[in-house]
């Protein structure tokens, strides 16, 4: 009989394993689970040497599962001023002035969470001029779509006088000529994030190409140091796998390197990422990508694609037109027939595709790709995902389950349900689609998969404030009430992630012989009040037998 190494016991365990629901001991062996069961049982797995936790009844979940995460950029966003809980240019210009003086060789002084409607009006360069205007300075908002800079930044970044930009990013030229400030979309800001020397970290997002020319050794070592940075801030949270939906093949040798130096702390999948600009050939470094990394801490074989904006800035893809904007609707990125032509290709290799879709004309471009390639290719188990799903027509909501459409979901996006303020969005919306938006559990009756993530740092990748605000979340005049139970969240953040990633091989539940990743929370999460989950804590995350994030409470 084999001996454990470490036997969590007393605990509350939550498999995710229908099989095996519930449990009061593990037991791990190497980067293995060994056994899950009752403690006695378990306890007959100790050996000399055997480390054992007394959990004291607190809940034991496998390790949460984060869908949808950029953790690079988080890394690096954890080094900027966070802006979020400020109103008004007064308070915002206090923050960047003490900043600077914080970080006086910072290149660009960066604040995070600046929400749209921060100034009360569209905020111009001339805004942060009055603010700071010796200094580069920019503020990113939440959904990480949109920045503000000031006339120092737009020059140090060759945008003042405009740029050309692929079709759906705009540099917004004033009636003078000059760059008003506003960058919208990945492109339009890429040059400003590459002066303050964070490009090679954001190139999976904004152009999917590698850095050219090749990093040098420090450049490559400041890069993996914000990987780092993220992952732990992940790791803090409970998280023992993400999938990091920005990425190329940099962002994986970067992982490989941090993996043989025994410095890679979590499992991490990366996509390839397909521009409009890019030709169907360009799936060839998609498919290399998929050969080269399929290990169980570190693959590839997705496929992420943009088919439009965000709602708050109207570059959101809607059928109908904005109610506070007669006349536009904003584009998809991808013409239907060309993203079908696309979608057929990607599921003929046999890889994943993962599509940011916000708008319900967004989501019905990708529905009708989805269906294209399956009637293209035959069925098969695909899993392919649309990322968001923040409005959909409720002729597409019985759609997605029948053709095996993943709905990957941010609890944390809903407005009013965490950190994001309802307004401008249900008034971008408008009343009459509100029954229609950020749907959940409306898309799990009709049968859809769901799989849960925070899209960190768009919000704040803490998973216990996610499970709150799905718990918590308001229901929207005209619309049911769309929140799913405990034990369907906390799934959708561990074996259903797992699942939409084709990991449940691998983790996403506990049950002998899947990888020892596992988390223990501060407490009993079904004795608690959802709006109080948050305040349970983390106390101890493990991944592939690793303790990973341990603050000492657990003897």
């Amino acid at each position: 009989m084999a001996t454990a190494d470490l036997i969590l016991t007393n605990a509350r365990v939550l498999t995710m394993d229908p099989e095996n629901p519930r449990a009061e001991a593990v037991a791990l062996a190497g980067a293995r689970i060994l056994a899950v069961g009752a403690a006695a049982e378990v306890a007959a797995l100790a050996g000399p040497a055997t480390r054992i936790i007394d959990a004291g009844g607190r809940t034991l979940l496998p390790g949460f599962f984060e869908g949808h995460v950029h953790v690079g950029l988080g890394g690096a966003d954890l080094t900027h001023l966070h802006i979020g809980h400020l109103h008004g240019a007064e308070a915002v210009g206090a923050a960047f002035r003490a900043f600077a003086g914080a970080n006086p060789d910072m290149p660009l002084l960066m604040a995070q969470e600046a929400h749209y409607g921060i100034l009360d009006r569209p905020a111009t360069r001339h805004d942060l001029d009055a603010m700071i205007a010796d200094r580069p300075i920019a503020m990113m908002s939440p959904d990480l779509h949109t920045v503000w800079a000031n006339t120092a930044a737009l020059r140090a970044a060759g945008l003042l006088h405009g740029a050309v930009m692929p079709h759906g990013h705009e540099v917004v030229m004033g009636t003078d000529g000059l760059a008003t400030g506003e960058l919208r979309e990945f492109e339009a800001f890429g040059p400003l994030i590459a002066f303050a020397g964070e490009g090679r970290i954001n190139l999976g997002i904004a152009t999917g190409e590698e850095p050219a020319p090749a990093p040098s050794a420090a450049e490559r070592a400041a890069d993996k140091a914000l990987l780092r940075k993220g992952m732990q801030h992940c790791a803090e949270h409970g998280v023992t796998s993400l999938v990091n939906m920005d990425g190329n093949r940099y962002t994986l040798e970067l992982l490989a390197e941090m993996q043989a130096e025994g410095d890679l702390p979590l499992r991490v999948k990366v996509p390839f990422h397909f521009k409009p600009h890019m030709d169907l050939t360009a799936l060839e470094r998609a498919s290399a990508m998929a050969a080269d990394f399929q290990g169980d801490w570190l693959s590839s074989g997705l496929v992420k694609m943009f088919m439009d904006g965000v709602i708050d800035s109207r570059t959101a893809c809607l059928l109908r037109d904005y109610p506070d904007q007669p006349g536009h609707r904003g584009e998809a990125l991808f013409a239907p027939a060309r993203f079908a032509e696309i979608a057929a290709e990607i599921d003929r290799r046999g890889l994943q595709i993962a599509v940011h879709a916000i708008g319900d004309g967004a989501v019905r471009v990708v529905i009708d790709g989805y269906q294209a390639a399956r009637a293209a290719n035959g069925p098969r188990d695909s899993r392919h995902r649309i990322e968001h799903i923040e409005l959909i027509d409720p002729t597409d909501v019985p759609r997605l389950g029948p053709l095996g459409i993943t709905a990957s979901l941010q609890p944390p996006h809903v407005p009013g349900a965490m950190d994001f303020p309802q307004e401008p969005t249900l008034s971008r919306i408008g009343a009459a689609r509100w029954g229609d938006a950020y749907l959940c559990r409306s898309l799990a009756e009709a049968g859809a998969p769901v799989a849960f993530s925070s899209d960190w740092p768009v919000a704040d990748v803490s998973v216990l404030r996610g499970i709150a605000a799905a718990l918590t979340r308001p229901p929207y005049a005209g619309g049911r009430d769309e929140r799913l139970s405990l034990g369907e969240v906390l799934r959708a953040y561990t074996a259903q992630g797992a699942w939409a990633a084709h990991r449940e091989d691998v983790t996403g539940t506990l049950r002998e012989g899947l990888a020892a990743d596992l988390v223990v929370l501060g407490g009993d999460i079904e004795a608690t009040e959802p709006a109080a989950i948050p305040d349970l804590g983390v106390v101890l995350t493990i991944c592939g037998g690793r303790i990973i994030h341990d603050p000492g409470v657990l003897a």
